[in-house]
């Protein structure tokens, strides 16, 4: 079938995500050791990715749960020194991946676009609409829409369904091998996996095509045409 439409996974594929969160979370735990966080920079770093492997990138209370895993219990004066640097350092390293912005232009031009993210609602509006990305979408399916992530298959029915499309006539471009590209695959969605976008550039993916650069997805599209 002909292509109409192309499915993108937001963080680490569209938005350099990892080195917004990495760079905020720095900033939010030296606050936090400034007032009063009773450990070194190295272990409350390492603690808190701990907690978020745990509770998800996104969990809200994630402060919270760092000043009681370190201290016992939970300071809402630290929690709140910390929260603070985290929102004032984010904004400033909010970017998208260089290249992304011709791209969609382009892909626009022909194809339907979507965007389907596991990131709660507003979130994941707010990177698009604070990059200036978000007129380029037809839709954005999130896990808040939903109430579901994509290791189902629903986020990805209720995206073909708004797009009145097929899964054969969609190319799904994510850089989670287990949620973007197994899932789709499953559905008979096209799969591209952003390798750029994970730490493990060794990782075999299984996708119909891989990229290095976001750059290059506008040579994939012209293989499957």
């Amino acid at each position: 079938m002909t292509l109409k439409a192309i499915l993108f996974d937001l963080d680490n594929t569209l938005i350099d995500f990892m080195r917004m969160k990495e760079k905020s979370c720095e900033a939010a735990i030296d606050a936090m050791i400034l007032v009063g966080l009773k450990a070194n920079k190295k272990k409350a770093t390492k603690e808190l990715f701990k907690l978020y492997d745990q509770y998800g990138m996104e969990h809200r209370n994630i402060f919270e749960k760092l000043s009681k895993k370190i201290n016992g219990k939970v300071d809402y004066r630290i929690v709140t020194h910390g929260i603070i640097a985290y929102r004032k350092l984010r904004e400033g390293y909010l970017s998208a991946y260089l290249g992304t912005r011709p791209v969609l232009k382009k892909l626009k031009k022909k194809y339907k676009l979507a965007i389907i993210s596991d990131a709660p609602r507003w979130n994941a509006w707010f990177r698009l609409v604070n990059l200036r990305i978000d007129q380029y979408f037809d839709v954005v399916v999130t896990s808040g829409d939903v109430k579901k992530q994509k290791n189902t298959k629903t986020p990805f029915r209720s995206a073909l369904k708004q797009l009145k499309i097929n899964p054969e006539e969609a190319l799904m471009v994510g850089d989670r091998i287990e949620r973007d590209v197994n899932t789709a695959k499953e559905m008979g969605i096209k799969t591209c996996f952003a390798r750029y976008g994970v730490k493990d550039k060794n990782r075999k993916s299984q996708a119909d095509f891989e990229i290095n650069d976001i750059k290059e997805l506008l040579e994939v599209v012209k293989k499957i045409k």
